[in-house]
């Protein structure tokens, strides 16, 4: 499905035009769910997580068999406004322990059975100051939604996203800021260990962000006050929805690239569940806005689609369950 758009316009298109989940297998799933050898309800949230999942891959008896963790990293040109505890050049040696299995994903992604791929966006150019201007004019930033989309492979039936780039949790913050409104202190957290006066200055800079770039809608906050990892997570969580794949949201940078979809359709994230909530203290207040209740809560605030890849096995167990569970009248167990 490569260039299936070439414009923000068209990228709009079809996440108004993107797929329901299947009423049908849903339904179905949920006849299942109601026969199998436990006290109704017995399993909680894994019952509805299952439905769910069911619902997306329109199979009412449905296998998790290839999922699918994707990093994309890039560089941000505000990170001259003094944002970051490390350097811009931490992103490029981070994507070289990435491909080198060192990562904090690299054993995640393993230990969830997970394929994992990475992809640098243009780390040699990095985007511009976002308080001076946008961002990212309409052809990079399509280009970086491509590259997302083109990411995730047909065969994936599960997909987490994640991210590199330092300097993103104040594009995050600034995204947030300018599609659920509040103040600038509302949305900013330390990200990689800023001190107080380095909070009190990301602050500045998303406010400073906010008022260079009036925006209209969440594509066109994703141009302005983004970068290019998080508009391929953006295009990755679109394709999937094309596609029918469910995806686990990671944590604070790649909810906010998701919101920039929600702000475009409110169906945009159906297909998407909560893997957990960070320790970037404005997190939980996205997943409020975005009605998502987080798998996990476990102090995370690494990046990478850590705490998403970390969900993957709960999934995984609740599908199995549903899947491999016997009924009353297959296992010869009185139902009552």
């Amino acid at each position: 499905m490569t260039g299936v758009f070439s414009s923000l316009t068209e990228f709009r298109n079809l996440l108004a035009d993107a797929p329901q989940a299947n009423a049908k297998a849903m339904g179905e799933a949920e006849a299942r769910n109601g026969q199998l050898t436990k006290p109704p309800g017995a399993l909680g949230r894994l019952e509805d997580l299952a439905i769910w999942y069911a619902g997306w891959r329109g199979n009412p008896r449905p296998e998790i068999a290839n999922p699918q963790v994707i990093v994309f990293a890039g560089n941000h040109g505000v990170t001259a406004q003094g944002v970051s505890a490390f350097p811009a050049e931490v992103t490029e040696q981070m994507v070289l322990n990435f491909q080198h299995g060192g990562a904090a994903i690299n054993q995640l992604s393993r230990a969830a059975g997970a394929k994992l791929s990475v992809h640098a966006l243009s780390l040699e150019a990095p985007t511009a100051d976002f308080t001076q201007g946008p961002a990212m004019s309409e052809a990079e930033v399509v280009e970086a939604l491509q590259t997302g989309w083109n990411a995730v492979d047909a065969n994936t039936d599960l997909l987490v996203v994640g991210e590199m780039g330092i300097g993103n949790t104040t594009s995050g913050a600034a995204i947030l800021n300018a599609i659920y409104g509040g103040e600038a202190e509302d949305w900013v957290g330390r990200g990689t260990g800023v001190d107080d006066a380095g909070l009190v200055n990301k602050a500045r800079v998303v406010r400073e962000g906010l008022a260079a770039n009036p925006s209209k809608d969440g594509l066109d906050i994703l141009r302005c006050l983004g970068g290019r990892e998080l508009a391929a997570m953006a295009g990755a969580i679109a394709r999937a929805r094309v596609n029918r794949i469910p995806v686990i949201l990671d944590g604070f940078i790649c909810t906010a690239a998701a919101a920039t979809l929600a702000g475009v359709s409110d169906s945009a994230l159906d297909h998407t569940i909560a893997g957990h909530v960070s320790a970037e203290a404005a997190h939980f207040n996205v997943l409020k806005n975005l009605g998502k209740e987080p798998l996990l809560a476990m102090n995370m605030r690494l990046g990478e689609a850590s705490g998403g890849a970390l969900a993957i096995n709960i999934l995984k167990s609740a599908v199995a369950c549903h899947s491999g569970m016997a009924t009353f009248a297959e296992a010869g167990v009185s139902d009552g």
